[in-house]
């Protein structure tokens, strides 16, 4: 990082992590139409979610932590994109940063950190959906190697509106 930033690491997410993980993600529930969760969650309501990113597999949570002060600044997941075996090589990636470490390469180095650890698995796709608008979080998709395949118009009901949904996918 530039001089007179910290340092960041990548590393997998544990379960020491949950609380903050769940304030960074509810954040994004109460603030934004970036998830199309309505309600809040508690660290509890959230254990599942994080115990089912383990070190290894293909569903992974990768976390950035201030070195210094191993705050969380943002975390990425590799998820099942559906529940049908049929789509097992098949992963949804996602990517939320701390909104205060925006513009800071956040995201880049959690989808480096997040595509490095994927890559001995036997995965064929991935695909993100990026509600709309979000131009940021399409450029970084876009550097990852992912491409536009797709718009859901108006697919979620959220602040009282509907958002549409772009979606993109990555050959693994």
């Amino acid at each position: 990082m530039p001089s007179g930033r910290t340092e960041v690491q990548v590393r997998p997410g544990v379960e020491a992590d949950l609380e903050a993980l769940t304030d960074l993600y509810n954040h994004y529930v109460r603030e934004t139409p970036i998830t199309f969760d309505t309600e809040p969650f508690t660290p509890e309501e959230r254990r599942h979610w994080l115990l089912s990113h383990p070190e290894d597999g293909p569903h992974r949570l990768r976390v950035a932590t201030d070195a210094d002060a191993q705050e969380i600044l943002g975390y990425a997941t590799s998820s099942p994109y559906r529940a049908k075996p049929a789509y097992g090589t098949s992963v949804e990636t996602t990517v939320y940063v701390a909104p205060r470490a925006g513009g800071r390469g956040i995201g880049t180095l959690l989808y480096r950190s997040l595509f490095e650890a994927l890559a001995g698995e036997d995965l064929h796709r991935a695909y993100a959906g990026i509600a709309q608008p979000n131009e940021a979080s399409a450029r970084l998709h876009e550097r990852f190697g992912f491409r536009y395949v797709g718009t859901y118009r108006e697919v979620g009901r959220k602040f009282g509106r509907y958002w549409d949904v772009a979606w993109y996918e990555k050959p693994l």
